[in-house]
């Protein structure tokens, strides 16, 4: 065993995003995760991290001429780019020893302090053929495989911490999928005082040590597992019989489970906040709203724009608000060589040419019925109407369907379908294999990012803060984060009222809404009052790109969850 590493917070999420050539993340959830650690690295929090070691990623995004998505695994050797660990633990699944060793990466932040990511694998000979494929894919197979994974992740990733010596005094559940974490922790205080029993004790044992974090504000996002089926994968566990605690009587439900085990508990956003409220009534859950890490996600131009004149921007972010001072000419070049850097990427990945003096929208998300990636073509004559009367427009897509997502996928070949049938009035690509490396190219070479989620259904959405770090401003429903950052015609343009729990939406009017403010607003003032469209950019930066950040999340994790 290494040296004892005292008063650890251990981060533990399903998967972690920080490199595209480590391909352990599919989303927004992963790459919030890793922006966190970053920013934990900045702080010099004594943090530690978890996931797992995913040989053959989420998939790669294939896409035929009709936009038809299929999947293949991710080629990647993580040898080549981690650091593998000495020891060695054990985890019962199924009655059986399933080995588990771990890779390591160190993330450094600007002060020099290292933040470690430790990277779970069953991929060993000493395992069967069954349970080295358990690290395999993110998000694959049936209930029994993640019962699976979960077990590795929760009770896999503890007794690899303390095999390589954290001593941890907080754990952070990033999601439900982390949840079986407490059940080691019950375990490890059954042992010590020889009961068999959950009482109030091993209660008071295990809550003050752990945080909570949930991110979906739908049912579908909570796991429930038959307890049967945990009870025979994870073993017969004392926890195992408690409803009260497990979720209710045979189901058990990773949120409720955490929560129960949890000191602290939040939402993502103060809407999503609310709404997991009134989902989980009786239970107190804060919300500590999501940011993005400044300084991975801003374009190499405004980085140096920003290291020219707000020198010690990395270590303060909320020095960004000093862009207001920026001449606004610098602040359009800049954004201007993101701008080319991107209608380069579009032409490598589609062959299609765009203009760089042209508006161009982007939109780059998980391709979801809520998020309605479509509705910005729903009514082709309209926009082409747009572009022939107001000023020309161009579109930028990226973004993956889920494997068994049929809705997602037949939304990608209408927008397919569209590039064809629009071609003479707007150009429009959409980019395969969204990625970290893609999603940063977008969010800084756009010049308006579009985010129409079905309110409340956006739990709290990244992707917009990003475009403001660089100065784009958003074009969004009032839903997620944008609530909190919308100020109209200052920081971007807002789409409909902000819904009531249980309240549906009306798609037709929310199209309308959105043509009549491109129409309106957004395309006449960037070509018809391009001081006031910069002036917005510069206030997306002061206003939301210097407080939509990890860094201000992370403080306030460590002042209202890890310390408080």
């Amino acid at each position: 065993m290494s040296s004892v590493h005292k008063d650890t917070i251990a981060y533990f999420s399903m998967e972690i995003g920080l490199r595209t050539d480590v391909p352990t993340y599919s989303g927004g959830l992963g790459i919030l995760a890793g922006d966190s650690i970053r920013a934990a690295a900045d702080l010099g929090l004594p943090m530690c991290a978890v996931t797992l070691l995913y040989r053959k990623g989420y998939f790669t995004q294939k896409l035929d001429e009709h936009g038809r998505q299929t999947e293949v695994p991710t080629e990647w050797s993580p040898e080549s780019v981690l650091q593998p660990m000495e020891p060695r633990i054990s985890v019962p699944v199924e009655g059986r020893n399933v080995f588990v060793r771990a890779f390591c990466m160190h993330i450094h932040g600007v002060g020099g302090h290292r933040v470690p990511v430790y990277f779970l694998d069953t991929d060993m000979e000493s395992n069967s053929e069954e349970d080295r494929q358990i690290t395999h894919n993110l998000y694959g197979g049936d209930a029994r495989h993640r019962i699976k994974q979960e077990t590795i992740l929760g009770i896999g990733g503890r007794r690899m911490l303390r095999a390589i010596g954290h001593d941890v005094t907080v754990f952070h559940m990033n999601e439900g999928h982390a949840s079986f974490l407490t059940v080691e922790l019950l375990s490890e205080y059954i042992c010590r005082v020889g009961r068999d029993a959950i009482d109030y004790d091993a209660l008071s044992y295990v809550r003050p040590r752990c945080v909570f974090t949930t991110h979906t504000p739908i049912e579908a996002g909570h796991d429930r597992f038959a307890i049967e089926e945990v009870r025979r994968i994870v073993g017969d566990h004392p926890v195992f019989h408690r409803p009260d605690i497990y979720g209710e009587d045979g189901i058990l439900n990773t949120t409720r489970l955490a929560m129960n085990l949890s000191k602290y508990s939040n939402g993502v956003a103060k809407k999503h906040g609310e709404v997991s409220r009134a989902m989980f009534p009786g239970y107190k859950i804060d919300s500590i709203t999501n940011g993005v890490h400044a300084g991975t996600w801003a374009s190499p131009a405004m980085r140096r724009l920003f290291d020219e004149h707000i020198p010690d921007w990395r270590r303060s972010n909320s020095e960004l608000r000093a862009v207001l001072g920026i001449a606004p000419e610098k602040v359009w070049a800049a954004h201007q060589e993101a701008k080319r850097a991107l209608m380069d990427r579009v032409h490598a990945d589609s062959g299609v040419e765009m203009d760089p003096d042209v508006l161009t929208l982007g939109f780059a998300r998980r391709v979801t019925a809520y998020k309605r990636t479509d509705l910005l073509l729903s009514d082709p004559e309209r926009l082409a109407s747009i572009a022939r009367n107001i000023g020309p427009v161009q579109i930028v897509y990226a973004g993956k369907a889920h494997p068994h997502d049929g809705i997602g996928k037949s939304m990608i070949e209408r927008v397919y379908a569209s590039i064809g049938a629009m071609r003479e009035h707007v150009r429009i690509a959409f980019l395969p294999n969204y990625n970290i490396e893609l999603g940063a190219i977008l969010t800084s070479g756009a010049d308006v990012w579009v985010n129409l989620p079905e309110p409340p259904l956006e739990a709290s959405g990244t992707s917009g803060m990003k475009a403001a770090l660089n100065g784009v401003p958003s074009l969004s429903t009032a839903d997620g984060w944008w609530i909190e950052g919308m100020i109209e015609n200052v920081t971007g343009w807002t789409i409909g009222a902000e819904a009531r729990i249980g309240q549906s939406r009306d798609h037709a009017a929310d199209k309308e809404l959105v043509y009549a403010k491109l129409e309106q607003t957004v395309v006449p003032m960037y070509y018809r009052d391009r001081a006031r469209f910069i002036s917005m950019m510069q206030h997306s930066i002061a206003l939301n790109g210097s407080y939509f950040t990890t860094q201000r999340m992370m403080r306030d994790y460590a002042l209202r969850a890890y310390f408080g």
